[in-house]
């Protein structure tokens, strides 16, 4: 195929991706491999799409769509740099997961800029006693144990945003310690023409009402503060009133349904009150009641014996 041909079949490709889903994930694929790429294009198969390509040509296939979709124009200021794009219909906290999975641990290689924060633990090394003079030249502390070197505290070796010296990554490659992992970093989310931060996914349920409530809070307040009516004032608008009401009704003959009780009870508290007169037992609950102290009862009499006419004989 000539270029011309491949440059005209992905402008219809990239067209026909931009106009059937509705959602796009703008990601950097900054030291990805093409065997990686290949893997998280195997992971998505199913769930999204993933397409690379120049960015000048990205651009011109987003302008012609934007004719039709002006929305999609918010999507060129980020056709920046390496970048890829995925193009998704359903949950893209799902996507995210995959993409996440397929990050690759990476060796620091000497002046590469360092993504992350690098501490060399504490402990053997496995490192020969000759090696000493290397830490040494590092101002790490160490010390010979058992026929290795052994490092005493846990080292700050690399600083995020810091280039990688060849002695730090000499080092790194010694200890077998792969200090960074590589794979498509989530630059922007392009939703149905709003453009979000990847942090958005990660927000639950619970984060999002917090969110709502404290607008609606802040609404309120302005309105009030305002004397400007809205849905989110009315509430304490309706609860002051009341208030004020009560307070004319209670200091004037005017009276309402609602101030009745209140006047009742002003006017005699002693109703409502409740009877607490129930004593307390030595734990702090209700005394139990008294126990009634039972007398013995007095035996009573034998019967006499009775005269049963001599029936057994008498004693004479």
């Amino acid at each position: 195929m000539a270029g011309a041909d491949r440059k005209q079949a992905y402008f219809t490709k990239l067209a026909k991706l931009l106009e059937e889903y509705p959602k796009i994930i703008v990601v950097l694929a900054d030291n990805v491999g093409s065997s990686q790429m290949q893997s998280i294009r195997k992971s998505l198969r199913g769930k999204a799409v993933l397409l690379m390509g120049k960015n000048t040509m990205v651009r011109k296939a987003i302008r012609g769509v934007a004719d039709s979709n002006p929305k999609l124009s918010n999507l060129l200021p980020y056709v920046r740099g390496n970048v890829g794009f995925i193009f998704a219909k359903g949950d893209l906290s799902a996507i995210k997961t995959v993409i996440a999975a397929n990050r690759v641990a990476a060796p620091a290689k000497a002046g590469a800029i360092a993504p992350n924060n690098v501490v060399v633990p504490a402990g053997p090394t496995g490192m020969e006693p000759t090696q000493t003079s290397f830490l040494q030249a590092l101002n790490i502390a160490s010390k010979i144990s058992k026929g290795q070197v052994d490092i005493l505290q846990d080292v700050s070796l690399i600083v995020t945003g810091q280039k990688v010296g060849s002695s730090e990554a000499t080092l790194l490659a010694k200890l077998n310690i792969k200090p960074f992992s590589y794979g498509l970093g989530i630059k922007i989310i392009y939703d149905e023409g709003s453009i979000y931060e990847a942090a958005v996914l990660d927000m639950k349920d619970e984060d999002i009402i917090g969110k709502f409530a404290s607008g609606v809070a802040n609404v309120a307040a302005v309105s009030l503060a305002l004397k400007y009516p809205t849905v989110a004032a009315v509430p304490h608008s309706v609860r002051f009133g009341y208030k004020n009401i009560l307070s004319i009704a209670l200091a004037t003959e005017y009276s309402f349904k609602q101030a009745d009780k209140l006047k009742e009870y002003l006017k005699n508290p002693g109703a409502f009150a409740v009877a607490t007169t129930t004593t307390k037992g030595p734990s702090g609950g209700p005394a139990k009641p008294k126990e009634e102290v039972k007398k013995p009862k007095e035996p009573e009499p034998e019967p006499e014996e009775e005269d049963f006419g001599g029936l057994f004989g008498s004693d004479d």
